[in-house]
């Protein structure tokens, strides 16, 4: 599936990751130098590119800071 990208109210550029049923993933894209963001995913839709620029805003405005990534390195530092 293709991600959507949409520019907020601010003129930032983002890119919208389903990253399950309940979670979508708010990524910075092109000159965004803002942290990637996580917000619930509406129940009523589960295709980034079925809402409206003013829905992912209000979903955006919503959004958390996404925690960094836990995962270890396979190449052991």
């Amino acid at each position: 599936m293709a991600h959507r990208k949409f520019v907020d109210r601010d003129g930032r550029s983002w890119e919208v990751r389903p990253r399950s049923r309940a979670e979508w993933e708010f990524v910075p894209a092109g000159e965004n130098p803002g942290p990637a963001r996580t917000a619930a995913a509406p129940g009523y839709e589960t295709d980034p590119f079925e809402l409206s620029r003013e829905e992912l805003q209000r979903l955006l405005d919503t959004a958390r800071a996404a925690p960094p990534r836990k995962k270890p390195s396979p190449f052991g530092d």
